[in-house]
Parts: C-alpha cells; structure tokens; sequence
C-alpha cells in the first residue's frame, strides 16, 4: 500500500506551508514519484501545489491532487454524512496512491470553511488513508507556555483519534522562546518535536504581491526588483533629511506622488545602499514627471516604483494585514524556507520515521538534494572571486538561506552590495574581501613570490599579481583561509584553474590534475573523465584519471564501475589509441586490484546491458558502467555535450581533482544552480581532503 504523510495543524495560521515543502524535499530525496493530494481546496489552481510542481517537477496532473471543494464538501457533508465525505475523499487519495511511491497529504487550512470539527475530519482521513501525521502548531504571538500547551494539546488530540502522529513541529515561535519551548515538549511527548523560529523574510510580502494586493499600477521595477521582500514600511511625510534617517533595510517608502524630492532620495540612498530600500508606492494618483522618473530609473535600476489611487492612510491599512506566501512566484521566500526547516529539525531522523526506502534510481534532483544535504553535513568555508556577478551573487543567496556553507566574496564590497540591493538578495550573512584593499595583500605578495622564486618572482611583481581576484581566492585556499574556491562563470578556465596549479598544486599520489563531469540523466548518473584539462593523456596518465575518478564517483555516492572507453570492445580492435587504452587499463588494474574495470571498450556496450551481453558476455562492468573514461580531451568534451543536448542530461562540473586543496571551475554559461551544485561539491571535496590530512 502507498505510504502516505499527512501534514495537518489544529487551526489556521500555523505557517505549515513551511513544513510542507520540507518534508516534500526530504520525499523528494528519497524516492522518485512522490505524488501529491489534497483532499479539500479553497481555490485552484491551489499555489501550494503550484510551488511543489514548480520547484519539483511534479509530473502529476492536477485533476487528480485536490478531492474537492469545500463548498462541494459541506454540501455532500449535510445531505449524505460525513461518512460519504470521507468515502469519496479516500477514493481520491488512491487514485493518486496507484501511481506514487508515496503521497504527500495537505491537510485542511482551518479557514473560511463551513466544516464542523476540521480537527476531527483531518485525523479520520489520516487513518482511512493508511498515513502518519506531522501536526504543526502556530506559535505567533504566544508566550512559551501557551505555546507548550498547544504542542501537548495538539499531539493528545491526533493519538486520541487513533493517528500515528510522527512528529509535532511547532512553527513561527519568537526565537528567544525556540530552545525553552523545544525543551519543554520533548520532556513531555513521547514523539520527537521541532520547534522553528517566526522568519521576518517569510512572514514578509514581496514588492509584487504588495502591488497586487494594492491593485497598484507599476511604473518603474523589473522582476527581480518585484521580488524583493518587504521587510518594513515607512511613511514619507516628512522633509526629506529626516526621512533618510528613517529608511531600513528592505522597506518599502510610502509617500505622496506628488513628493518628487522624497522618490529621488529614496532612491539614491538605495543607490548607495544606505539602506538597500525594497521600493515605493506613490498615494493619491500622483505620478512624477517623466523627467524625475527617468532620473529614478537611472538612480536605481530595477527598483520597483508603483501607483495607487487612495492615500496614505487607507493603503497603510491593507497593508499592515498582508502577510507574504509562499508559492511558485517566491522562490527565494522557499530557500529559506527550506534553510529553517533544515537548521531546526532533525532530517535524518525524519527520513528514518517516514519509512520510505531509498530508490535504486538515482535521478537529477535526488542528486542535486543529496549534494546539499552532504554539504551541510560538516560546514566548510568557500571562496567566490566573482562577488560582483549577477548569478555568482543569486547563488550565494541560496547556498546562505539554505545554510549549505559560509562563503567569502571578492571585489569591491561597495559595488557587490550595490548589486545585490539591486537584485534584491541577501548577502548579510556572506564576508566581503576587496583583494586591493586587504590587510592580507601583502602576506600574498610575499608568499606567492616564495612560491615562484625559481621562475624569477619578486614581491614588487607579486603585489600587483595577488591582486587579480583568482590568485587571492587561490591563496586564501593554500592559507587555510578558505577551504575552496569556485570560479570561472566570467574568467576562462585557464583563468580560474593557472593559479591552483601554480599554488595548490597536486596531492600526494596524483600525478596530474584532471576533471570529472556528473552527468544526471533520467534514471542514473554517470561520471565523465577527462572532459575539460587533459587534451591527450598518455597511459599512465589516463590510469591516474580513472582512479581518481573511481574516488570521486564514490565520494558522491556514485558506485564506481569504470569503462575505459575505445572504439573498439576487448580484443576487437588494434592500433595505438586502443593499445593506450589497454595499457591503462592494465595499469589500474595492477595498482588497484579492488577497482571494478574494463578496457577498452565501447561506449554502447558500457552502458546497455543488451549489447554488453553479446559483445563482453560475463563482464561485471559491461552494461552496468557508472564510470566512463574517454581517451582524450575531444572524445571526451564532444560526447558529454552531447548527452547534455540531445538526452536533456543536468552535467554537473567540470570537478577538478588531484589538487592538494579544492578548486573548481564554472562554465561561463553557467546557471545559477550550476554554480549552486558545484559549490556544494567543493564543499565535499573540502571535508574529505581535511579527512586525509587527519589521516
């Protein structure tokens, strides 16, 4: 039978939408179709299973996720039973359970809703469904021992009625208040509890649903300045001195139309960041000239400004009850959704209770989620040169609201905070390092010149060479200032990886630097090497490829089964590319009997156990290979773009390895998840090489 979990509260505004889309990603990690059910809905398309279907890529046809209207519910309720309500809510559930591994069940919302005793209907449909339950608790406002109370309360009522309650989480609680109230309901309930902290940024409507709710007209914003938080409002009545003393961080400035001083400085001081500002709403129907709008675009490009009718007064009381929500639109809002549930429960324990057994598929997003989850693990310390750049900056926003690892940026601090207000993210949390600037230059200077002595480097020359942001990313690594660097998203590779062959240099027992490519196709993932440094490696040195590779497959949890690619199967073929092939192969073999090979072989009869069958019968790698190498630079660059193109393959990479210490380099067409995944990758590679040297 589909195991199902089913997410439920004890009233409304519990903010259980963020436990949700943790337990989503936790299913998401775990299994590949998870579907999704709800069993009464307010609106469709509902935007939580927009969010989920968005950010998951949830295949599910909508029709089957919602079991029917509330109205529709209290209709049949009053004419035919509750027990009719419940029959046809349980056929919808199965509907969706024959074609799930699992099923994530929204519970009911406790609003605007003609249903007696939700509570009671919930924890009915838990048990008809066969489904654990994860009651949340809302904790706004409360003191922390009415919100203890509600915890016990909320967990006796689910058991009373017969639910196998899995866990209570207790949500948007003053942080002051978070251990004392955990504390307090672990000592009393025998299931685990998780108490997460109220989140300004979550409970914050971004500029575009500020402008929705308002009914507000756009005048001036692109959607990134749309979707910025709204982390405050100030009323712009006062003379314009006065008023700048009053901007926070993130507001949004409520003022007259017609108060053309007060847009100007508004903006500037977001220009400059004293603070990044969110927007303005212009009150009364009063737009200014086309004059002092252009001069406010030019002042901050991006920054939302917007026009609504009413005056100050009556728009402040809309807004001051408007609250943000998550969905598909906000997806920042999720990440750091997703970096509080994950700071403040125990996901691995929560994978034990949910009872679901880890696929044999290993798909993209499993993939990418277990990258994260590794990374978080044991916190490592990452370097990016390109502080200023705009996807560099996107994902250091997620990797902070995630908290995946603490992260360093270079450049100019000024311009990197510009940007990022401009952008709308937050990088408060990340350290800043101008490398023209830094008291650490000078360390730089003169040890870089230890470092190249014999090629004739002086510290005078030194000084200006430590100064480009990918030497002083590098040096920082060697310092044990950071534990990695990623780079390349504007620098070539040439760039971005001379430094780390000038400074880190290689580990022990690797004879050359090479690279590996993750290619996550539809239903596994494959390691690729040497797609990126090696142009046209020599026996010895595709031996070396393969074994680290082996390494770094299993590192990643890939099981390494290497195919020394040729074209030519076993015996077939002669000549001095196959015998370059062979030979590695035998050098592997000799050096590291307990390595699953074969070699040289063929790509198709690597990867497709029919054709391994007939061309290599009775090989333990043949069709099953996870691990591929190709002979050279351009095999090995040409095929992988090619699965990445034509199969719709996620590569991920290229990941450098052999260096003492990790650094890795980005496409420049990399996206903002690319840069995302590898830095998460250097992360792990940053913890297994601090585990070998405590070896």
């Amino acid at each position: 039978m589909t195991r199902g979990v089913y997410v439920t509260g004890i009233d409304r505004g519990d903010g259980r939408q963020v436990v949700e889309l943790g337990v989503m990603e936790l299913l998401t990690r775990q299994v590949d179709r998870v579907g999704v059910f709800r069993p009464l809905v307010h609106d469709r398309p509902d935007r939580m299973f927009e969010l989920l279907r968005s950010r998951y890529r949830l295949s599910q046809n909508p029709d089957t996720v919602y079991g029917m209207d509330y109205e529709a519910a209290s209709a049949l309720q009053a004419e035919r039973g509750r027990d009719e309500l419940v029959s046809q809510l349980v056929d919808g559930f199965h509907r969706v359970g024959r074609d799930y591994d699992v099923v994530l069940v929204l519970g009911t919302d406790f609003a605007d809703t003609q249903l007696p005793d939700e509570l009671s209907l919930n924890a009915r449909l838990a048990n008809e469904f066969g489904a654990s339950v994860i009651t949340v608790v809302g904790g706004k406002g409360q003191g922390a021992e009415s919100v203890r109370a509600e915890g016990r309360n909320a967990f006796r009522a689910y058991e009373a009625l017969g639910c196998d309650v899995m866990t209570v989480v207790v949500n948007r609680v003053a942080g002051e208040d978070r251990e004392a109230i955990e504390e307090g309901l672990r000592a009393q309930l025998p299931a685990p509890c998780y108490v997460l902290p109220d989140h300004a940024a979550l409970a914050a409507p971004t500029v575009a649903q500020v402008t929705e709710a308002l009914g507000a007209a756009v005048l001036l914003g692109d959607d990134a300045g749309l979707a910025r938080d709204a982390l405050g409002f100030v009323f712009g009545g006062a003379m314009l001195p006065n008023l700048l003393g009053a901007l926070t961080p993130g507001c949004v400035v409520i003022t007259p139309g017609d108060r053309a001083d007060i847009v100007v400085g508004a903006l500037a001081a977001h220009s400059a960041s004293t603070p990044p500002i969110a927007g303005l709403v212009l009150t009364l129907d009063e737009r200014p000239d086309e004059s002092i709008l252009r001069l406010a675009e030019r002042l901050a490009p991006g920054t939302p400004v917007v026009s609504v009718a009413e005056g100050s007064f009556p728009t402040a009381s809309r807004l001051f009850a408007l609250e943000g929500k998550l969905n598909a639109a906000t997806p920042r809002k999720a990440e750091t959704a997703l970096g509080l549930f994950e700071r403040h429960v125990d996901t691995a324990d929560l994978v034990q209770r949910l009872s679901v057994e880890r696929g044999a598929r290993v798909t993209p997003m499993m993939f990418e989620h277990d990258l994260l989850e590794q990374a978080r693990a044991v916190r490592r310390r990452v370097v990016l040169p390109e502080g200023a750049e705009e996807r560099v900056q996107r994902a250091a926003d997620v990797l902070l609201r995630r908290d995946v690892c603490d992260l360093t940026l270079l450049g100019d601090p000024d311009a990197i905070r510009k940007k990022a207000a401009d952008l709308g993210v937050d990088l408060g949390a990340a350290r800043l390092v101008d490398p023209d600037t830094s008291d650490l230059r000078k360390r730089f200077a003169e040890r870089y010149a230890e470092l190249r002595a014999h090629r004739g480097m002086t510290v005078e020359l030194a000084y200006d060479v430590v100064a480009d942001v990918n030497y002083f990313g590098t040096l920082m690594v060697e310092a044990g200032l950071a534990d990695g660097m990623v780079s390349g998203s504007v620098h070539s590779t040439a760039a971005t990886v001379r430094p780390a062959f000038e400074i880190i240099k290689t580990r022990p027992g690797a004879s050359i630097v090479s690279s590996v490519f993750f290619m996550c196709l539809a239903d596994r993932v494959l390691v690729y090497g040497d797609c990126a440094v090696n142009p046209d490696p020599d026996a010895a040195q595709l031996a070396d490829i393969a074994v680290q590779a082996s390494a770094t497959a299993a590192r990643f949890g890939v099981d390494p089964r290497i195919a020394m690619l040729s074209y030519s199967t076993g015996t077939s073929g002669t000549g001095a590319d196959v015998d370059k092939v062979r030979e590695a192969t035998r050098l592997v073999r000799e050096a590291r009997p307990e390595l699953l090979i074969e070699g040289p072989i063929q790509y198709d009869a690597a990867v497709e156990p029919s054709v391994a069958a007939t061309k290599l019968p009775g090989s333990r790698v043949a069709g099953r290979a996870s691990v591929l190498i190709f002979p050279d630079l351009n095999t090995g660059n040409n095929t992988y773009k090619a699965v990445q193109r034509s199969a719709g393959a996620v590569a991920v990479g290229p990941v450098l390895q052999g260096l003492r210490k990790p650094v890795n380099d980005l496409s420049r067409g990399a996206t903002v998840q690319d840069i995302v995944n590898t830095v998460a990758i250097t992360a792990i590679q940053a913890q297994a090489a601090q585990e070998e040297e405590a070896v």
